[in-house]
């Protein structure tokens, strides 16, 4: 049974606004055709596993969604019920939206700007900080995702760096002063599988 208690974690798929070295935020910007691949990418590495899911989640983000929904196409899979709720957003960056980060280090420094982007409860103006989104995604994995999973079905989360970060520290038990390094590539399939007591049983990084 703890073979079907799955969660897989896919971080969207290049944005236009990754690309253009923009803070993203709640923007909502689509994906590039390098984006597109690494999404379709990622779908076909989960096909090679024949991991077939039950529920998808995602963001109330483009970007997010369009990721969740080329997944499920390449995996044949494009009926799948889906959830999308703004709190698996990206971390909101306030004043710093829009913004080229070379430009906002210009503007403030580049320790303000690395104290914004890495530490775990400094927010940048006008924005929200990691504990801040960490504070929103976890009541809505531990009442909506969790319980799926926990029933043994098969769950895939396309969603952000930072609200991916708030589910790895909860999923793997990390610090307020190691989840901010924590790197996620674009694409790239995080593959849990749960204990009966929803600790983590194993992980699995699908690089290409």
């Amino acid at each position: 049974m703890s073979m079907n208690r799955t969660l897989v974690l896919v971080r969207h798929g290049q944005s236009e606004w990754n690309a253009k070295n923009l803070f993203t935020g709640w923007k909502n910007p689509d994906l590039t055709p390098l984006g597109e691949e690494e999404a379709r990418r990622a779908g076909r590495e989960l096909r090679k596993l024949d991991l077939l899911f039950s529920i998808g989640f995602t963001s109330s983000l483009l970007r997010a969604q369009h990721t969740l929904q080329l997944i499920f196409e390449e995996l044949g899979q494009s009926n799948v019920p889906t959830v999308k709720d703004r709190a698996l957003n990206e971390r909101h960056y306030g004043d710093l939206s829009g913004l080229n980060k070379d430009e906002a280090r210009e503007k403030w420094g580049e320790e303000q700007v690395r104290l914004w982007r890495r530490s775990y409860d400094v927010p940048p103006p006008g924005g929200e900080s990691l504990k801040d989104t960490v504070a929103r995604v976890v009541p809505f994995y531990v009442q909506r995702i969790l319980p799926p999973v926990m029933r043994g079905e098969r769950a895939l989360v396309a969603a952000h760096g930072n609200s991916l970060r708030a589910l790895c520290m909860v999923l793997e038990q990390m610090t307020p002063e190691s989840i901010p390094t924590l790197e996620l590539a674009t694409g790239v399939p995080l593959i849990y599988r749960l204990n009966a007591d929803s600790t983590v049983a194993s992980k699995t990084v699908l690089e290409p």
